[in-house]
């Protein structure tokens, strides 16, 4: 019988040809057999029954390989749709994909789904599961796809395969009755499916298409243990305590409106955080040899063309019209730092010329995906375009990795690294976007940072490096990202004066580090659950009087604090201490200072720390001197 070589992570192993991953996977370990989902054959995702037919690389995934919990979601959004159509027949197919956390299935039903609907469906998927169907795969020609998905009176199925390539592998999977169009994969069974809980209801347009019907998502997730998903279930609730949104009305930092949806108003708390995140990234910078710069925040339609938005990115821009002329609201700073760049003749002596700025974007967006501070349609971009020689590419990437890491320490984030590649619309030429991810794969090796490999999210001008924010309760947020780029340059003409007296083109990169001031800000609330540290929190010490009779001390203790320098307020409402205190702990702010007879008769006040409580009676000095100590270690 003829044989394979198995390059198993390094160790060469020899099957018959024809093998299985399972079969594989089997004669590794019983555990291992038992916890596999799919495999990656050679790059590429395969199910656990796939036969090998020739030498290969081959890595056998569980839930804990990103690749592994997709396929994991992925089936259960299959297992969640054969109970959808046990229940409700008439309900018509679309699309069922994992999410970043989860999966959903988008279903056409002039019906409504209910809370109570999402119960009886999560019953017929525990039937499914103990059941426990093997998921099988079918691969047809496009003719039988076609005539399959009209028997089963599947519309939406069918208009997904007519716009596939005419060379297009064609799939279904079966489990048990239940038939539908996927390029798979999938786990072996839907036994594997120990726990998921169905989480939300939502509308969605067919294709993401508001010209399109609007069909019902349902939302869920899934885990092949218990405790698992009751791990989860905490965490979601721990999630809904820190919501931006509500302890950002609460606490007075910004406000949503229907006069403006996706356009956040900042108050007047909201402004002091906002500026004392601009005034720390202006200090950095300027140490790190940054010059501050500002564009406009509308420009001409054939800035966007000769940039390539308006072939790449208009469907996300708005547009407006200036004197007979067409203009567009920038949704991105760089074109206008390339028109800044070009005011001048640059020589390889002033490179590299780092230019900072936080610019004002505006981004299309549709209502469904807005959420608070996260997504928004107008947001400041902390961005920074740098332009050098080719020479310079490596230490200046390097250069940025460093002030990402220190200002995400500073916060106490860690995070975890993505390279993106070159995305199907994109441009430029494929020497150039191999040479750019190139550079930024040496300078994150270099660097020793361990990194994923992202396949085709880069930006459409240059491949990128991502930095992804984990934050107290264990969720990712993408924020920083480092964008290397040879196009823009091009297109824009821009050059530089090299030692040989002749015109050289430089490389640019684009990069933030907050991504977006408003979302950067979401974020702080939800990490540290509306209690700042003291150097962040909008204020940072409320003087309580007891009485009425110690309010003119109590206005002395504040002049004397703001002189500091020291964020105070005053709480003059005529209620009583109890009520003063405990008002004062729901605005999580990081110290109270209670003043009476005593305190007004030493020059004292008495402090009351958010996290340890009363913490007993300090000269004012001192009570300064420890406020002022946690603003210089950034506590």
């Amino acid at each position: 019988m003829a044989q394979v070589k198995v390059n198993l992570r390094g160790e060469i192993r020899t099957y018959p040809e024809g093998i299985t991953p399972l079969e594989i996977a089997e004669d590794i370990s019983k555990k291992l057999a038992k916890e596999a989902l799919v495999a990656k054959l050679n790059g590429k995702i395969v199910d656990l029954s796939y036969r090998i037919n020739q030498d290969c690389n081959l890595e056998l995934l569980t839930f804990e390989d990103e690749d592994g919990r997709r396929a994991f979601w992925h089936s259960t959004s299959h297992v969640m749709a054969q109970a959808v159509k046990r229940l409700f027949p008439d309900a018509k197919l679309t699309i069922g994909p994992s999410i970043e956390e989860g999966f959903y299935y988008d279903f056409d039903r002039d019906e409504s789904f209910t809370p109570q609907d999402l119960e009886k469906i999560e019953k017929e998927m525990e039937k499914i599961v103990f059941e426990d169907y093997t998921f099988q795969r079918m691969d047809i020609s496009r003719q039988e796809a076609i005539k399959k998905l009209g028997e089963m009176n599947e519309p939406y199925k069918i208009e997904l395969v007519r716009d596939l390539p005419e060379d297009a592998d064609i799939s279904f999977y079966q489990q048990g009755e239940f038939v539908d169009l996927c390029a798979g994969p999938h786990i072996p069974s839907t036994g594997k499916i120990k726990a998921f809980k169905l989480t939300s209801l939502a509308g969605a347009y067919w294709r993401g298409d508001v010209r399109n019907k609007m069909l019902q998502r349902i939302y869920g997730i899934s885990f092949p243990k218990k405790s698992m998903l009751e791990e989860y279930l905490i965490r979601i609730e721990e999630a809904k305590k820190r919501d931006h949104r509500k302890l950002g009305k609460e606490l007075g930092i910004f406000s949503l409106h229907e006069e403006g949806p996706g356009f956040p108003f900042f108050h007047p708390k909201g402004m002091v955080l906002w500026n004392i995140l601009t005034d720390f990234w202006r200090k950095e910078h300027k140490k790190r040899g940054y010059f501050e710069i500002k564009t406009p925040i509308i420009l001409n339609e054939g800035l966007w063309r000769r940039s390539g938005h308006w072939d790449h990115y208009k469907d996300n821009m708005y547009f407006t019209r200036i004197d007979e002329e067409d203009y567009a609201v920038k949704p991105m700073n760089c074109p206008g730092g390339m028109i800044l760049y070009k005011t001048d003749v640059h020589s390889y002596r002033d490179l590299p010329l780092r230019l900072g700025e936080l610019g004002l974007v505006h981004r299309h967006e549709l209502s469904g995906v807005l959420h608070g501070l996260m997504r928004v349609r107008s947001f400041t971009q902390d961005d920074a375009h740098i332009f050098m020689m080719p020479s310079q590419i490596e230490d200046e990437i390097i250069g940025v990795i460093d002030l990402v890491d220190y200002f995400y320490k500073i916060f106490g984030f860690e995070y975890n690294v993505e390279l993106s590649t070159r995305p199907e619309n994109s441009m430029g030429s494929d020497e150039l976007w191999e040479k750019a991810t190139d550079a930024l794969r040496l300078a994150l090796e270099k660097k020793g940072l361990s990194y994923k490999v992202n396949e085709g999210d880069g930006a459409f001008y240059g491949p990128k490096i991502d930095f992804h924010l984990k934050d107290s309760i264990g969720r990712t947020w993408q924020c920083g990202t480092i964008q290397l780029d040879f196009q823009m340059p091009e297109r824009f003409d821009l050059t530089y004066i090299g030692p040989d007296g002749e015109k050289h083109r430089p490389v640019m990169v684009h990069r933030v580090i907050f991504g977006s001031i408003e979302r950067f800000i979401g974020i702080l609330i939800e990490h540290y659950a509306g209690a700042f540290p003291v150097w962040l929190s909008p204020i940072q010490v409320r003087i309580l009087p007891i009485s009425e009779k110690h309010m003119d001390y109590a206005r002395k203790v504040k002049e004397r604090l703001e002189k500091a320098d020291i964020r105070a307020e005053l709480d003059e409402r005529n209620e009583k201490i109890g009520y003063k205190i405990r008002d004062a702990q729901l605005q999580k702010l990081p110290y109270m200072i209670i003043v009476g007879d005593k305190e007004a008769s030493t020059d004292s006040v008495s402090v009351r720390q958010r996290e340890v409580g009363d913490i007993g009676s300090r000269s004012i000095e001192d009570f300064i001197a420890e406020v002022k100590e946690k603003e210089k270690n950034n506590q």
